[in-house]
């Protein structure tokens, strides 16, 4: 019985990682504080809100805006460049690599996220 618990709860926390197309058609869950960022997703129709609420905001604090488990990530000094690569290959004890989960058009989507927040 031990053991399906716990198999159950791990599928729990990694299926959102399972699919890409789960990423862009989750929604914000119900009673979430933040308010959602004013600037447009990206120009290609994918809502990077909802990605990065669904797969950063568990360990980047209140949609990006501060600090939890990850930096605060509104008024990042570090470079599209810096921020892209961070997404594709993660770090190391910290951050998941995102590369072989999302395309490069959601990954531009979520740069777009992080470029529009706002504290």
């Amino acid at each position: 019985m031990r053991i399906s618990l716990v198999t159950v709860a791990s599928l729990a926390i990694i299926w959102p990682w399972l699919s890409t197309a789960a990423f862009a058609q989750q929604s914000t869950p119900a009673g979430s504080t933040s308010p959602p960022a004013q600037a447009e997703a990206s120009p290609n129709g994918i809502d990077g809100r909802k990605m990065f609420s669904s797969t950063c905001g568990f360990c980047h604090q209140d949609g990006g805006r501060h600090a939890g488990r990850g930096p605060k990530l509104s008024k990042s000094e570090k470079s599209d460049e810096y921020i892209v690569e961070r997404i594709r290959k993660g770090k190391t004890g910290s951050m998941p690599a995102y590369g072989a989960v999302f395309n490069e058009a959601q990954i531009g989507a979520l740069l777009a996220y992080i470029r529009g927040l706002d504290d």
